[in-house]
């Protein structure tokens, strides 16, 4: 029974709250709550994902024919619902990934495992990131592989607005609305309901009926007569319209579309101020990200421009700037001095 083994104290593992684990838990919850959205439903974030679409889909795409409209507007779509979108570069052009899983270094992406959707059902396949385009919107310091859709980081707002019309639609199918409540003598309950039924149907006509302000068996009657009272509820109360209206706003800012744009009472001007809203602080940015990512993926310099295509601009502004330009190098070149340098002055580039 010589020599016994010493027992070895048993080690305790933890999981760390930035450990490998915790990261693809993480990751992993991202990626379901950022498909899974109920606000997703309404018609708000469906309208700003339309103008995200549309204006993705009109860019002016410079240096690569493989990013068609069809392409951009698959990718706007996904980048405003999901945060990201994951594209696999391939001869015959850009083949949409519907799931993807990715291997990291160094926070860089070096190997996707993507799910192909095909109609007779999808294949998966495992390629290197240089044969994937990643669009990611929102990311994570985290997890700066990982983008967030602009309803994900507005998860409050969305919920309220989720609530919100989730009640409305319930009360509209299942309160009284427009119901009223009649009094009427005691009568049998067949009586009741042919009265009932009798007051159903006669829009329009004159109903008589026999008042309750009477005597029965000598006694005094009610006092009230033939007085309906109404059973639809008050929403005015709940202040359910401005609750609904700043939480629509609240999610249309999320999306960088400005509320003055579904106001009733907008104007022309507005709507355009919207527009060049949209375009310069919303949708350039992401094209500007495209075009960074399909530059390194495809080895030669992409560009896009969403403000010419959506006219995001003053027209008015422009052509009265254009002619004070060229008043101005007129004049500068009549006085001898090098145009060049007067605009370098001014930090006028191209």
């Amino acid at each position: 029974m010589w020599p016994f083994k010493r027992k070895e104290p048993e080690t305790e593992t933890r999981s760390s709250g930035s450990g490998y684990t915790t990261q693809v838990m993480q990751a992993r919850a991202d990626y379901i709550t950022g498909v899974d959205g109920m606000a997703e439903l309404t018609g708000t974030v469906q309208g700003c994902v339309s103008l995200w679409e549309g204006g993705l889909s009109l860019s002016d795409v410079d240096g690569t024919d493989i990013l068609t409209p069809a392409t951009l507007a698959l990718a706007g779509r996904a980048l405003a619902l999901r945060g990201e979108a994951v594209f696999l570069i391939r001869e015959a052009g850009l083949l949409p990934c519907s799931d993807w899983d990715l291997t990291t270094r160094f926070s860089k992406p070096t190997a996707y495992r993507v799910g192909i959707p095909d109609t007779g059902g999808g294949k998966t396949e495992t390629v290197l990131a240089g044969e994937v385009l990643h669009l990611r919107v929102g990311s994570d310091m985290a997890m700066p592989y990982v983008g967030q859709s602009p309803l994900r980081r507005a998860r409050l707002t969305a919920g309220l607005l989720q609530t919100l019309e989730s009640v409305l639609s319930e009360i509209y199918s299942n309160a009284p609305i427009g119901s009223q409540i009649v009094p009427f003598p005691e009568a049998p309950e067949q009586d009741m309901e042919a009265l009932a039924r009798g007051f159903r149907g006669n829009r329009g006509r004159v109903l008589i009926r026999e008042s309750v302000n009477v005597q029965a068996a000598g006694g005094p009657a009610p006092a009230q007569d033939w007085k309906s009272s109404d059973v639809t509820p008050d929403l005015s109360k709940a202040m359910t319209k401005e609750t609904l209206a700043s939480t629509r706003s609240s999610i249309e800012m999320a999306y960088g579309v400005l509320p003055g744009l579904s106001n009733v009472a907008t104007t022309g001007p507005m709507v355009r101020e919207c527009q060049r809203h949209l375009a310069q602080w919303a949708l350039q940015p992401v094209a500007a990200m495209i075009g960074q990512e399909a530059s390194e993926k495809l080895g030669r310099i992409v560009k896009l421009d969403v403000m010419r295509p959506l006219q995001a601009f003053d027209a008015g502004g422009r052509a009265r700037a254009l002619g004070a330009i060229v008043q101005t190098l007129a004049m500068a070149k009549e006085a001898g001095v090098d145009p060049a340098q007067a605009l370098s002055l001014v930090d006028w580039k191209d």
